[in-house]
């Protein structure tokens, strides 16, 4: 008995066989759409495990950092810890000081990826740390973490990544007290805790959806055009079928089954890619981001809908792709003129969006059950499915219109206009990226200025800053010599702060903050408030400009008042005693100005002849430093080596006009990973929908070649074949993204402040047309040849 089932089965197989046994054309164009296929199912297993990529990292991380614990006792299971970070050319290097209590004795548990602390004096390091360290041309590195010596490695498990400089050190040098006397609190006995997770701002979480969107659209779009190639040969064969007997529902099924075996090959083709892609992910670093093998699992629901969507998308499009087409015994009706694609229902899904994303205009939040979110995606998907739907229509009315041109731009213009199909399939993808990629640029630039801080430091006047609390007056100094005698340094601007009050006054702060003392010389006290005159000796009251600044501290003293100068901040004493000092008479009060790091002053300003710097037990020593313009990243490099050998650590970094969050910055890390393996399938899937077309027009190639028409021409028709689509393509991917940009945008309450955000992506889309066609060259120049127009 014959059933629906059964005869569905019967034809999908027939399909199958076709697909498989149909010879070398047959191969080929299932090898086509396998490749296809393949290079979406990859990209979209990637993306599947990103979820577990990040969480793998973020549980390293948090298994490696020492438990906090307030005054801990020492006992054999403890030990004191430090950490010690410091750059190199941009990259951060993690280190951690570890000193056992028990020394060689002790029962703590090492940090994951160590089987022992290391002993004083010795040191781990990372993998790509070793690497760097044995490399040439890093001698600054070497010479900074030359006071250990490297006995091993850090096993993955101890690694946020495998491209994460990182290393643990032993000592016999920390303390339980800071040089104030205060309590480090620097003792654990375990390693492994977590952190509680702050919500992103709305904001970042539309950023993120978009990026989703805007990554995996293009993907969808490139494997729906995958499964329908060879469609004309295709044809061909199914008019052989219903010349035999098959019917046209038959037929249909055939070719679903045909489409079915490619799909499920390119599955398997994706999954090989897959893991070829996740063996070599720990050679790959991309902004900083790097990730393990083992991190690459994708998440099961997300593969299952996967493997089962794929070929369940290959048989609807492809009887969706069939459904205008009218397949005879004597031949195929698409031969003919086709009959004009309809604009109507092309424009609903973007209308769609439009009207899902206008309500949530000045009121987008994230939160609560995640409607808000779903309603935004669902919006930005439909106005990017439009934009890919109207592309087909655009394209076959403008080239209707096209007439007369050199012979090669007839052939391609004459070519699109019998079947522009294949051709805008070809470009739906980079559409949607572009369009995508264009509304992402715009909010991104919106995000930027929101998620961004001015930091205030006048980069004109220094480039570096140096910054250490504790160090003694003399060796403060002893530093900022050895800073400015530094080859590559022009300037260095130094000073040496504290605190200081009135023997009353720190009974009366009222949550006020202590006066601020700087000691400097003349040339750096004129960079902090408006003098007149200045020498050696002078002192000077210098108050905040702004009245409201000015209230958050104690009133400057008077001539002849005696203040306590060895205080911090909130007027707690620090040790070693009062460091009294009494204020000039005729002391002269000025205007405090800010300083290159952005501080404004308020309190007293002393030169050292006026105050002696030794009284001050526990003060800041900050200098700034202007370099000279030649070879600054060498000599930032050279001065972090030479502050770091010193005892107290000092931290340096360079001064930078603005800062930008943390979360916004590893969104945008995220972004240029995902843009850059989209672009890769982008470029591929052209590369190979351009050879498929190609291929399906290898007779026509060679006759128009037998028949006298030179090559260079045919070489040029299938450059404006690529590039018109593209063109038209970048235009309707320009007007899509700049709306979507613009709406995306008033959802979050942000102004349009580039309306040219997609020339830089229509510049991308035309370096796509030069690789595509020049990557088509070779096989149109062997498609040329006489033996293409041997038939069977």
């Amino acid at each position: 008995m014959t059933t629906p089932v059964s005869v569905w089965a019967r034809d999908l197989l027939m399909g199958v066989r076709f697909a498989v046994a149909g010879g070398r054309p047959g191969w080929a164009r299932t090898t086509l759409t396998a490749i296809g296929v393949g290079l979406g199912v990859a990209l979209l297993l990637l993306a599947a495990s990103a979820p577990h990529v990040l969480s793998a990292r973020d549980a390293r991380s948090d298994a490696r950092d020492p438990v906090w614990q307030q005054e801990l006792p020492p006992g054999s299971d403890t030990f004191r810890y430090e950490v010690l970070a410091t750059t190199y050319h941009g990259e951060q290097v993690r280190g951690v000081l570890l000193q056992p209590d028990a020394g060689q004795d002790t029962t703590a548990t090492p940090p994951p990826g160590l089987d022992a602390f290391p002993e004083p004096g010795e040191m781990v390091v990372s993998p790509a740390l070793q690497r760097m360290l044995d490399a040439s041309g890093n001698a600054p590195l070497r010479e900074r973490l030359a006071e250990w010596e490297t006995t091993g490695t850090i096993g993955d498990a101890g690694l946020f990544g495998p491209a994460e400089l990182a290393f643990y050190a032993g000592t016999d040098s920390l303390s339980d007290t800071f040089a104030d006397g205060t309590p480090s609190n620097n003792r654990s006995d375990a390693f492994g805790t977590t952190y509680p997770s702050s919500p992103l701002h709305p904001m970042l979480i539309l950023l993120i959806l978009v990026i989703c969107v805007v990554l995996l659209m293009p993907v969808a779009v490139f494997i729906a055009t995958a499964v329908r190639f060879g469609g004309e040969r295709r044809d061909q064969r199914l008019a052989a079928l219903r010349l035999v007997g098959a019917d046209r529902q038959s037929t249909r099924r055939i070719a679903a089954g045909e489409a079915l075996a490619g799909a499920v090959l390119g599955l398997a083709v994706g999954v090989g890619l897959f893991l070829m892609l996740r063996s070599l992910a720990s050679r790959v670093s991309i902004a900083d981001m790097s990730a393990f093998p083992g991190d690459f699992v994708p998440s099961w629901p997300l593969t299952v809908l996967i493997l089962v969507a794929v070929p369940l998308s290959a048989v609807a499009v492809t009887l969706f792709a069939l459904r205008g087409v009218a397949i005879e015994p004597l031949g195929v009706v698409r031969d003919a003129v086709p009959r004009p694609r309809r604009l109507g229902w092309r424009l609903i899904p973007a209308v769609l969006g439009l009207l899902l994303l206008l309500p949530l205009a000045g009121s987008y939040s994230a939160g609560g059950d995640g409607a808000r979110e779903i309603q935004a995606g669902a919006g930005i998907v439909l106005v990017l499915v439009g934009a890919t739907a109207f592309l087909p229509w655009m394209v076959e009315r403008c080239v209707a219109a096209f007439r007369g041109g050199p012979v090669s731009w007839q052939l391609a213009v004459r070519r699109l206009q019998l079947g522009s199909g294949p051709a805008s399939r070809a470009v739906s993808g980079i559409t949607v990226a572009v369009a995508g990629a264009i509304a992402l640029q715009m909010l991104f630039g919106g995000v930027r200025g929101e998620q961004t801080t001015e930091t205030g430091h006048d980069t004109e006047r220094a480039q570096v800053q140096v910054s250490v609390f504790g160090m003694p007056y003399r060796d403060g100094t002893r530093m900022v010599g050895e800073l400015a005698g530094h080859h590559g340094v022009d300037e260095v601007s130094a000073l040496y702060s504290g605190s200081a009050a009135g023997p009353g006054d720190r009974e009366r702060m009222d949550g006020r903050f202590a006066l601020d003392v700087v000691i400097a010389d003349c040339a750096t006290l004129r960079q902090l408030a408006a003098l007149t005159a200045c020498a050696d000796g002078d002192a000077f009251l210098a108050a905040d400009p702004d009245p409201q600044a000015a209230s958050d501290y104690l009133p400057l003293p008077a001539p002849g008042d005696t203040v306590d100068v060895n205080l911090d901040s909130d007027g707690n004493p620090y040790p070693g005693g009062p460091g009294l000092w009494t204020v000039p008479a005729g002391i002269e009060q000025v205007e405090a100005v800010p300083y290159a790091t952005g501080m404004v002053t308020h309190g007293i300003l002393a030169t050292p002849a006026a105050l002696d710097g030794s009284m001050i037990g526990y003060g800041h020593t900050e200098a700034l430093i202007r370099l000279a313009p030649e070879d600054r990243a060498e000599t930032v490099e050279e001065l972090r080596t030479l502050v770091f050998g010193l005892p107290e650590r000092p931290y340096l970094w360079q001064l930078q006009s603005e800062s930008v969050s943390d979360e916004f910055d590893a969104v945008q890390r995220g972004l240029l990973v995902g843009s850059i393996a989209v672009l890769a399938l982008i470029g591929a899937s052209m590369i190979v929908s351009q050879l498929e077309q190609l291929r399906e027009r290898k007779r026509l190639l060679a006759a128009l070649v037998a028949f006298g028409t030179k090559r260079s021409t045919l070489g040029v028709s299938v450059l404006w074949q690529t590039a018109v689509p593209v063109v038209l393509g970048l235009t309707v991917a320009s007007l899509a993204g700049t709306v979507l940009g613009v709406v995306l945008m008033r959802m979050v309450g942000l102004e349009v402040s580039d309306w040219f955000g997609f020339l830089p992506m229509a510049a991308a889309g035309l370096v796509v047309i030069a690789v595509v066609t020049l990557a088509s060259m070779p096989l149109l120049w062997r498609l040329m040849r006489p033996e293409g127009l041997r038939t069977e």
